[in-house]
């Protein structure tokens, strides 16, 4: 293994859809699901740093999990121009924060403009299969039309949770390694250590 690569994937998606509880499932190999549901406190942004090796190479991975509720829409584009890799993420149980997806790639298209941002369609909670309002074959069309990788997630299950994760960070080498793409000035501190050192810091909301 040679230098340790750094990068930041930051999630979004509309509040409640499970971005959480993805990044807690893969950086600490838990699910959180129960307690967030009977203790909801929505993120604001939260950040998972954490090493890991993909193919042989050592990277050094800074999660931004951020706020889907609309009142912290002026956030998205400093989360969306800081960000390098996007996965976009959305309930199977859930038809409005389906609908509400392309809300989210709007803003990474129109703030990351001149590049080919790299970025996943994501349908998490795919363990609730007896509440699917949204059909695999739908969301599969749509990442097609954008153009982007696409997968059906299970926090509670860690269904496909690693292979989001390792997906993105190859397509963002691929991407590193091509034309068009930007990277922004690096924000993560230091090197990695071993494989599965996790660090965290968070900012929450409160609900008056």
């Amino acid at each position: 293994m040679g230098h340790t690569e750094q990068w930041r994937i930051t999630m979004l998606g509309d509040g409640g859809v499970g971005k959480t509880a993805l990044a807690v499932q893969y950086t600490m190999n838990s699910f959180i699901g129960a307690f967030i549901s009977a203790t909801y406190d929505p993120t604001i942004e939260d950040a998972f740093r954490h090493s890991v090796i993909v193919d042989d190479e050592m990277t050094y991975l800074e999660i931004v999990d951020t706020a889907g509720q609309e009142e912290y829409a002026t956030l998205r584009d400093q989360w969306i121009r800081e960000g390098e890799g996007f996965i976009l993420v959305y309930s199977i149980a859930s038809r409005r924060s389906y609908d509400r997806i392309k809300t989210f790639q709007d803003s990474i298209v129109r703030v990351k403009r001149g590049a080919r941002p790299v970025f996943m369609l994501v349908g998490n909670k795919c363990d609730k299969t007896s509440e699917r309002e949204v059909p695999r074959e739908e969301a599969l069309n749509l990442s097609r039309a954008w153009g982007c990788p696409f997968m059906e997630t299970s926090a509670k299950t860690a269904h496909n949770v690693e292979r989001m994760f390792s997906d993105t960070i190859r397509t963002l080498r691929q991407a590193r390694d091509g034309e068009n793409y930007n990277r922004p000035k690096p924000s993560v501190g230091g090197g990695g250590g071993g494989g599965g050192q996790t660090e965290r810091r968070k900012r929450r909301c409160v609900i008056l």
